[in-house]
C-alpha cells in the first residue's frame, strides 16, 4: 500500500538498462547500414573495375585495295567480253563481187528447210539468166550500157502501161536516188519511175503506171512486191533486172545482209521473176 503523502514518481530505467534496451533494439538497424554501405562499395568497386560497355557498333566492311591492271590485260578482257557485231565482222573481210552462186546459194539457205528436193529444182536459177556481174571498176552507168548495149533501141519499142523494161533493186529510198542520179548517161530521155515508200503513196505510183509509158523502175523490194501484188505494176515487159548486190550502207552491210530487206528481195523473185528468168524472158544483174 502506499503511504499517506508520497505520490508515485514514474518508473525510470536505470542508465545500465537504458544503455543495453538501446544496445538491443538498435543492433540490427547497424547492420542493416553497414550490409547497404558494404553492398554499396562494391558497386563502386565492380564500376571502377568494369568501364560500362557501350553499344556494338556495325564495323566498316574492309576495302582491300588492288594493283591497277596493265593496259593490255584491260584491253584483252573487253575484247572477250565485247560481241562481235556484223559490221566488225563485214569491216576485216575483203570486198568480194558479187557472182551468180551467191544469189543461187541464198535462195538454197532459205527454202532449204521449207521445201522438198523437187521444189527446190523447180526455183533454181539457169546459168544463162545471169548478166556479167559488175566487178567493181564500173560506175553504175558503164554497168548498165554494158550489160544492155540495145537500150535505145528497146526502149523506142516499148509502148505497154503499167510495166517497165528493167527494174533496179536496192535498200533504201536514199540508195534509190543516187543510183538515179548516177544513170543520167545511160537512160537518155526514157522516164524513171522512183518505186520506194519514202514520202510517196502506192496509189500515187500505181496512178502514174496507168497513166504512161514507164521504161525504168528503182526502188526498195518491199514497195515493188506491194505494187506487184495490188496489181498496179505488171511483169509481162521486164527484161532486166539489177540487184543493187555489193553497195553497203554506213554498218558495210549489203541489200542481203538486211533481215527484211533479204526476205522481201526472195519473196520477189518468188512471185514470178524466177519462172520468167527460166524461160529466158528475164536477166539478172549484180551491180
Amino acid at each position: 500500500m502506499a503511504r499517506l503523502g508520497h505520490v508515485d514518481e514514474p518508473w525510470v530505467a536505470c542508465p545500465e538498462v537504458r544503455d543495453m534496451g538501446y544496445s538491443s533494439a538498435d543492433h540490427s538497424d547497424d547492420d542493416e547500414v553497414e550490409k547497404a554501405t558494404t553492398t554499396t562499395r562494391a558497386m563502386k568497386q565492380d564500376m571502377v573495375s568494369k568501364p560500362a560497355t557501350s553499344k556494338k557498333r556495325k564495323q566498316p566492311a574492309e576495302c582491300f585495295l588492288t594493283q591497277p591492271e596493265k593496259q593490255g590485260e584491260s584491253t584483252e578482257k573487253t575484247k572477250r567480253r565485247r560481241k562481235k557485231k556484223i559490221s566488225d565482222v563485214l569491216a576485216k573481210s575483203s570486198l568480194k563481187p558479187g557472182v551468180p552462186e551467191d544469189l543461187q546459194n541464198l535462195l538454197n539457205r532459205h527454202f532449204g528447210t521449207k521445201r522438198s528436193v523437187i521444189e527446190l529444182e523447180e526455183l533454181k536459177l539457169p546459168d544463162s539468166c545471169f548478166l556479167p556481174a559488175n566487178d567493181l571498176t564500173h560506175s553504175f552507168s558503164s554497168y548498165l550500157k554494158e550489160i544492155c548495149p540495145k537500150w535505145v533501141k528497146l526502149r523506142k519499142t516499148h509502148k505497154e502501161k503499167k510495166s517497165v523494161l528493167m527494174l533496179i533493186l536496192c535498200s533504201s529510198a536514199l540508195r534509190s536516188l543516187e543510183l538515179i542520179k548516177s544513170m543520167t548517161a545511160f537512160k537518155g530521155d526514157c522516164k524513171v519511175l522512183k518505186l520506194f515508200a519514202k514520202h510517196i503513196k502506192i496509189k500515187d505510183q500505181m496512178s502514174l503506171l496507168e497513166k504512161g509509158v514507164t521504161h525504168l523502175g528503182v526502188g526498195t523490194p518491199g514497195r515493188i512486191k506491194a505494187l506487184v501484188e495490188q496489181d498496179g505494176l505488171s511483169l509481162n515487159s521486164l527484161k532486166y533486172l539489177i540487184l543493187d548486190w555489193n553497195w553497203r550502207d554506213q554498218k558495210l552491210r549489203r541489200m542481203i545482209d538486211i533481215p527484211e530487206i533479204k526476205k522481201e528481195t526472195i519473196d520477189l523473185l518468188e512471185m514470178g521473176i524466177i519462172k520468167l528468168c527460166q524461160e529466158g524472158s528475164v536477166k539478172l544483174g549484180l551491180f
